[in-house]
C-alpha cells in the first residue's frame, strides 16, 4: 500500500508517519519509486503500536524507540521490560542533601518489607514513591504514608490480575512467539496505566457524590 492509504488504515497522518520514519520508529517501506515506496500490514501494526505507546502511554520518542528495540530483539525479562515501558513521575524540587528525601528513602523501603515484594529500595520505581512521600511532607500531609500503604495493597491485586491476564493470553496463544509476549507486555502495561486512571477518576467522582452529595463535582 502506498503512505496514505497506510494513513488512512491506520490513522496516523502522513507527516507523522514521515517523523517516525525519520525517527526510526517505523521500518521504511520498499522502494517501488524514485520518491515512492510500498508498506504493508506489518508496519500498519507498528504504527498502532507506536501511536498507543505516544499518545495513550505518554512516553517520549527516545522510550518509544527503546522499547520497540526490545520488542523486536525480545531478550529482556518481563521485569525489565516493564520498568523501560512505564514512564517515571519527575523529580519534585529538593535535593540529595534535603533531610525529607532520605526519611523518604526509609519509608519506602519499609513499605517494601512490609509487603514482601521482591524488589530493591534501589528500584527507579521506589526512588519516584519516594519522592512523592517527599512532596507530600513538604505540603503538610503528614498521614500520607499510610495512604500509600492502602494504595499497595490494591495495587498488589492489580499487578496479580495482569499477571494472571498475560498468562492466559500466552496460553491461549499456544505460547507465541518471543516478539508477541513483549508486545503483550507493552500493550497490556500502557492500557492497563491508562485504564487505572480513568478508573480511578471515575471511582474517585462516584465516591464524592456519594459522601458529599450531588452536587459536588469532580474535574
Amino acid at each position: 500500500m502506498r503512505i496514505a492509504e497506510l494513513s488512512r488504515r491506520s490513522g496516523v497522518s502522513v507527516p507523522t508517519i514521515k517523523f517516525y520514519l525519520r525517527e526510526g520508529l517505523l521500518s521504511p517501506g520498499t522502494r517501488t519509486g524514485r520518491n515512492q515506496a510500498g508498506y504493508d500490514e506489518t508496519h500498519e501494526r507498528r504504527l498502532r503500536l507506536v501511536r498507543a505507546l505516544v499518545e495513550v502511554g505518554g512516553l517520549s520518542i527516545a522510550a518509544v524507540r527503546e522499547v520497540l528495540r526490545a520488542v523486536d530483539a525480545p531478550v529482556a525479562a518481563v521485569p525489565a521490560l516493564l520498568g523501560r515501558v512505564r514512564r517515571q513521575p519527575s523529580a519534585p524540587p529538593g535535593g540529595a542533601d534535603d533531610p525529607l528525601s532520605g526519611w523518604a528513602d526509609v519509608e519506602v523501603a519499609r513499605l517494601i518489607t512490609r509487603r514482601g515484594w521482591a524488589v530493591g529500595p534501589d528500584h527507579p520505581a521506589a526512588r519516584a514513591l519516594a519522592d512523592v512521600l517527599a512532596t507530600a511532607e513538604r505540603l503538610g500531609h503528614e498521614g500520607f504514608p499510610a495512604v500509600v500503604d492502602k494504595y499497595a495493597v490494591a495495587c498488589e491485586g492489580l499487578a496479580a490480575v495482569e499477571m494472571e491476564s498475560l498468562a492466559v493470553r500466552s496460553l491461549a496463544d499456544g505460547g507465541g512467539g518471543a516478539e508477541e509476549r513483549v508486545e503483550d507486555v507493552v500493550v497490556g502495561t500502557v492500557l492497563g496505566d491508562a485504564a487505572v486512571t480513568a478508573l480511578r477518576r471515575l471511582a474517585q467522582d462516584d465516591a464524592s457524590r456519594r459522601v458529599f452529595g450531588r452536587a459536588d463535582e469532580v474535574g
